[in-house]
């Protein structure tokens, strides 16, 4: 793209791009309102439904001693997976320098964030005893699978708030002293406590780029990491069902899916909520289509293999876990997610018409929805045939149904990653502004004024 040249030019683009980006930090209308009030309000009852569990015990939830891992445990599995986008386009995408990521890449580290922080919270809330937790670190075994999860989710969190930090620091240095915008003074004052006395010379930028390339190199490994070993906790056991070595590529493949659907789907809330139509264009969905076509190819290979080798071999415990899916009990959820979370998206969004993005977000919610039910498919078939003599309990012990106190807690989860999302994009630019200034051609060592506050 041409450089603008004129300083008139430059500071006119520049000032429509922050006025544009800066919409969702200082809109403040009734609906927003509203859905910050119907957060709270499902945030204290999820906690309510949090100290019932905690007062009385895990035996409010339909977990009994042969499914002893239940919706909690799809819950982590399957905020993990989501969180894993943040590292695909903000860390992969840009270190290729596939330009249409920068645009996108702030979104994903917002889900990042959001998902991977309630991972952390899910697995205390599965715990009988949460105020326990602290024994992990000052009792914990290296050979305990649960030290290497909650070492590479805090890693990976740590990683992710910086790389979203970081690139933040240069619009918040632009934003501290904009007083013709609208931005409350005590935000103002926030950018400038956060911007770090950020002057936007060249030393500066060097510094933040190289910073940046750190941390979207050390991010590969942690992110791919932070998966494997999730699966490694599933595959470590000789349980049929997880008893696979190719359960760690699986579960990345499968997150890479989950991840880009969630992207889609915030891009077009943004779009659509803040009138972002000139920033999250017709042809970011389209590339985002096309890497969810991608993503969900490889992750019907994965599929193909984890269900195949052991039909056609049918042993018998593997067999009993494959009927179980294939025509038992969780036959309709299980084809439900194969065919319609999976094959028929791939076959829709080969076409352009379903790659722009209304009929691209309606995908993208119908393969997250599918991507929970999966992970629910991991979990609960294989814990309810233990292959152990099922003897001397109640009949509802050989079964798994969640309780009220379950979904309240779920419902919590989610609830609580959305006002996570929702905090961030109104606190900060929802796209990097220095870096829309940097592809416009603006001179971006000229974008920050002297702090005004006083």
């Amino acid at each position: 793209m041409n450089a603008i040249k004129s300083p008139k030019d430059q500071k006119k683009v520049l000032d429509k791009i922050t006025f544009d980006l800066t919409r969702p930090i200082v809109k403040r209308d009734e609906l927003t309102r509203f859905w910050f009030f119907l957060l709270i309000m499902f945030v204290i009852v999820g906690l309510w439904g949090w100290i019932i569990q905690i007062d009385r015990g895990l035996g409010v939830t339909g977990m009994r001693d042969y499914v002893s891992w239940g919706m909690y445990i799809a819950n982590f599995v399957f905020f993990v997976a989501v969180s894993l986008i943040g590292f695909l386009i903000s860390s992969a995408l840009h270190l290729l320098k596939i330009s249409w990521g920068k645009a996108v890449s702030r979104v994903a580290e917002q889900i990042a964030i959001a998902a991977v922080a309630l991972a952390g919270v899910i697995i205390v809330m599965d715990m009988g005893r949460p105020d326990r937790f602290l024994n992990i670190f000052f009792h914990g075994r290296f050979a305990s699978p649960i030290i290497w999860d909650v070492s590479v989710v805090v890693t990976y969190l740590t990683i992710s708030v910086l790389l979203f930090y970081l690139p933040l620091i240069p619009d918040l240095a632009m934003l501290r002293d904009k007083e013709d915008l609208g931005i409350p003074k005590w935000k103002r004052r926030l950018y400038k406590t956060l911007s770090l006395g950020w002057k936007g010379n060249a030393a500066q930028f060097k510094t933040l780029y190289h910073a940046m390339r750190v941390l979207m190199l050390l991010i590969i490994p942690v992110g791919l990491s932070i998966h494997t070993v999730t699966s490694w906790l599933f595959a470590s056991t000789l349980r049929s069902g997880w008893d696979t070595t190719i359960l760690g590529p699986y579960f990345v493949a499968g997150a890479f899916v989950a991840g880009a659907s969630a992207v889609i789907i915030l891009m077009y809330v943004y779009r659509l909520r803040y009138g972002l139509k000139e920033y999250f264009k017709d042809y970011h969905f389209d590339q985002m289509g096309k890497l969810l076509v991608f993503v969900c190819l490889v992750y019907l290979y994965f599929n193909i293999n984890e269900f195949l080798v052991p039909g056609y071999k049918m042993k018998t415990a593997e067999g009993i876990h494959l009927i179980e899916l294939f025509k038992g009990g969780y036959s309709s959820m299980f084809w439900l997610v194969q065919v319609v979370g999976l094959v028929l998206p791939i076959v829709l969004i080969v076409f352009k018409f379903f790659r722009k993005p209304l009929p691209l977000t309606i995908i993208s919610a119908v393969v997250l929805v599918a991507a929970w039910f999966k992970r629910y498919l991991i979990v609960i078939p294989t814990l309810e045939h233990p292959f152990l003599p099922v003897q001397n309990v109640p009949e509802h012990f050989q079964h798994y149904a969640p309780t009220s106190i379950e979904i309240t807690i779920t419902l919590f989860a989610f609830v609580a990653a959305l006002a996570i999302i929702s905090i961030l994009a109104k606190l900060f630019p929802v796209i990097a502004i220095w870096e829309l200034a940097e592809e416009k051609g603006i001179d971006i060592n000229q974008l920050t004024e002297e702090p005004k506050i006083n």
